[in-house]
């Protein structure tokens, strides 16, 4: 399967950033192989005037089945349950989305 690359970004609340920043610094090794066995690898969130930016690749054949594979995790659960207070969805996400999906306007190989 070619690798397919998903960004999207987010607020993070200021008052909360020193919270966040150590939740990743010591990120639950279950949510890190959850996210492995979803065919999700080369991930990274940047964070820049209060906007992170998230990057991932996926090498899986079903995007939609694997995240929710990721969404049924009980670890990933508690984990979002610490990190989502941190964030603020952008005025523009659709309805049921947290993150907003980034659109890719250039690629080099």
């Amino acid at each position: 399967m070619p690798v397919q690359r998903y960004a999207s970004v987010i607020r993070l609340r200021g008052e909360l950033e020193a919270e966040y920043r150590a939740l990743h610094a010591a990120a639950w090794p279950e949510v890190l192989a959850t996210l492995k066995r979803a065919n999700i690898g080369n991930y990274s969130i940047f964070l820049r005037d209060g906007l992170l930016f998230s990057y991932l690749e996926y090498t899986g054949e079903d995007y939609a089945a694997d995240t929710a594979l990721i969404a049924e995790c009980p670890v990933t659960r508690d984990w979002w349950a610490r990190t989502d207070p941190c964030q603020q969805p952008l005025d523009s996400v659709g309805d049921g989305e947290w993150w907003a999906p980034a659109e890719e306007v250039f690629h080099l190989e």
